[in-house]
Formats: structure tokens, sequence, C-alpha cells
């Protein structure tokens, strides 16, 4: 699933879901560690910054290693995943560190289908009919207040994902050797 989006969507930002994540990590410390835990690793997701992460990320390892192999695993599993939000302004950080607004649109989508079951017959009304959970969705985005230097921030987000992007579809220059049959033939015979 996550190669698939990264060939459909490849200029988005994978962001893994924090509170799963949380969840995944309490249920392989002990209860007794958990607070310690807990403490250091939110530290880490709400770094001011992708490098306070990365060294407070080093930190919780070298802490916790040796007393918590799998937990660690865990934490350090797909890390640029879960700090992938904090490219984004701050006002923003906290709506996409977590799927809560993507788990309510299925709710509300399981929720609606159920109460009027007869209504739906096809694909059409059930594509209206989540189209108008997204639209409600939109309208909660819409609530976050965007400075101009916000703005400036997503601009430059999406100029460094475009150049990102260009550079992994640029064409490999061939040397004019690789170009030539000659050549191709000669490596063939050897």
């Amino acid at each position: 699933m996550i190669r698939a989006v990264e060939e459909c969507f490849p200029l988005a930002r994978r962001q893994r879901c924090l509170a799963h994540r949380m969840r995944n990590l309490l249920a392989k410390a002990p209860e007794s560690e958990w607070p310690e835990l807990r403490a250091h690793v939110r530290a880490c997701y709400e770094a001011p910054s992708l490098e306070m992460a990365a060294a407070l990320r080093d930190d919780v390892v070298r802490r916790f290693e040796s007393r918590l192999p799998a937990a660690m695993a865990c934490f350090t599993d797909d890390f640029e995943a879960c700090t992938a939000h904090l490219r984004f302004p701050i006002a923003h950080r906290k709506v996409i560190s977590t799927t809560n607004l993507l788990e309510r649109l299925f709710v509300e989508e399981r929720r609606r289908t159920k109460i009027i079951p007869n209504f739906l017959h096809g694909e059409r009304p059930v594509l209206k009919l989540m189209f108008a959970a997204l639209i409600r969705a939109a309208e909660r985005w819409r609530g976050i207040r965007m400075s101009e230097f916000e703005t400036r921030q997503l601009e430059a987000i999406r100029s460094e994902l475009d150049g990102e992007h260009a550079r992994r579809t640029a064409p490999v220059a061939r040397s004019s050797e690789a170009k030539s049959p000659s050549s191709i033939s000669s490596r063939l015979r050897t």
C-alpha cells in the first residue's frame, strides 16, 4: 500500500498516525517504564524541527535500547514518516499528526450508510454522501488561520517537493560511449 501511494503521489509526504504509534509502543513497554518512555517519545514527535527530533531519537534509543529492545525497534521503524508533520507550520502539526480526521470520515460514512441503506443503490449516491462528508471535514480545516509566514512555509515546502520530484524523474545522463551502437556490440562480445 505504501509503495502504491508513493508511486501514485510522489510529491506527497507520508505521515504515520502518532496516536497509533504510541499505542504500539505502549503494547511493547512494561507499565512501569511507560510514563518515562512516553515523555521522551512525545518530546521527539513534538520537537521544533526535524534535526532536533533526530537528535532526541538518538538519545531515546541510547537510553532505552538495552531495557526495551522491542519498543525501540518499533520507535525507530519508519521514524521519518512519524516526524513528517514537523516540516509544516506549527498550527497544522496537531491536525496532520494523527489520522483522526480520516477515521472520523470513515465513521461518518458507516453511520450514514447504516441509517439510509435503501437510498444507496449504486456508486453515485455513495460518492455524493462521501463528498458531503469531505466538504464538512474541509470546513474544519478552514478554521486554521494562516499567517503570511505560514503561507510562505507551505510555498517553500511545495517548491522543495517539486525539486525532489524533478530530481527523481530526471532522465539519467548517459555517456557518449554508452550511446554508441559499436560500444554496445563490443560489450556484448566480451
